[in-house]
């Protein structure tokens, strides 16, 4: 019995060792379809392989649901927002096509330190979970998507005008260790990004998913 639960658990850390080595592989040096992420340290190779756990989460959710199967948006909040966090992954190809930065709510706050996360109207949050990117319009910075959430984290979305836009306090370059500025809940980028996520949704025939996650 000790001989067989010894061997069972040397199989299991042996599948999870070669799991981790594909997705680190994929993420290797010089491979342009990672350089969002650098993985050379120990935060970055665990930021990769989580993007990677989402991005297979949600191609089982937009296979399900009637989403575009092809192309989805990933935003990890974890991430410094000085840094590229919001990333457009292609489904076909298991890669990352593109990655910008982007806002996280203040909660009200002139300058919120660190991360909170919320769902009432009027909270100011981010609000973690998927969305289903909506039809644009043209509000008040411009070019926005409207998002409807579909978790009980962020069910208020519509309610709270919670939209996809841009602003140009929102640079189209990385700024880390800066900042950059902080929204009332909107995922915000830059004009030059948002152009680019523009080109996909619209051209999109079924509605694209959105997942902010921490």
């Amino acid at each position: 019995m000790k001989r067989f639960i010894i061997t069972t658990t040397s199989l299991f850390m042996a599948l999870l060792v070669t799991a981790g080595s594909w997705y680190l592989l994929k993420f290797k040096p010089g491979n342009k379809s990672f350089v969002a992420i650098n993985t050379k340290t120990e935060k970055g190779r665990a930021i990769a392989i989580e993007l990677f756990a989402k991005a297979r989460k949600a191609k089982v959710f937009v296979h399900a649901n009637g989403y575009n199967t092809s192309i989805c948006f990933l935003i990890d909040m974890q991430i410094e927002s000085g840094t590229n966090r919001f990333f457009v992954y292609d489904f076909e190809k298991d890669s990352i096509l593109n990655a910008g930065l982007v806002t996280h709510g203040r909660c009200n706050e002139n300058w919120l330190i660190g991360r909170r996360y919320g769902n009432e109207v009027g909270c100011g949050c981010t609000s973690i979970g998927k969305y289903k990117i909506g039809k644009p319009y043209q509000g008040r910075f411009g070019l926005a998507y409207k998002l409807y959430g579909l978790d009980t984290t962020n069910s208020n979305a519509f309610k709270r005008f919670v939209v996809l836009h841009s602003h140009d306090c929102v640079p189209a370059q990385e700024v880390s260790p800066a900042p950059v500025c902080q929204s009332d809940g909107c995922p915000t980028v830059s004009v030059p990004f948002l152009q680019s996520l523009a080109t996909i949704i619209d051209e999109s025939k079924k509605p694209v998913l959105l997942w902010v996650f921490n």
